[in-house]
């Protein structure tokens, strides 16, 4: 019981907007929060009106540690994830961060936390015609 009353570190998040070198300062930034979660990781940059990302299981420096990745995720400006799961399982399609391209522009997006009502949001949204690519 004492367990449940000290703090538990769970996913980590990092963002950085309008600088040149925003993918490689987020992955330094997921690297100081490798700790928060070592399942997957990644990392979605954006460039003028391309999306650009890389998300894998396992660690950071596995996954953004060489340069031919990093120059891959141009922009100036990136989100990025580490996961540690909580709920879900562990595949690549629910690695963070999520985007989408869509008719208005688009988003990418990365979260920590649980929806305690997923299973009913879920069925409500897919019988309205919804389309999901996670658990």
């Amino acid at each position: 019981m004492e367990d449940q009353d000290k703090f538990k570190d769970e996913c980590g998040v990092f963002a950085i907007f309008g600088h040149k070198d925003a993918s490689a300062l987020t992955a330094l930034g997921l690297h100081a929060l490798q700790h928060r979660g070592q399942e997957a990781c990644g990392i979605v940059s954006h460039d003028s009106d391309v999306f650009y990302a890389k998300r894998a299981l396992g660690l950071v420096d596995d996954t953004f540690g060489q340069a031919s990745v990093m120059s891959q995720l141009k922009g100036n400006m990136a989100v990025g994830h580490n996961r540690y799961a909580t709920t879900g399982e562990g595949h690549i399609r629910n690695v963070q961060p999520l985007y989408a391209d869509l008719s208005f522009g688009g988003f990418a997006v990365a979260h920590n936390g649980n929806l305690t009502n997923s299973l009913q949001i879920r069925q409500d949204l897919v019988e309205k015609g919804a389309l999901f690519q996670s658990t």
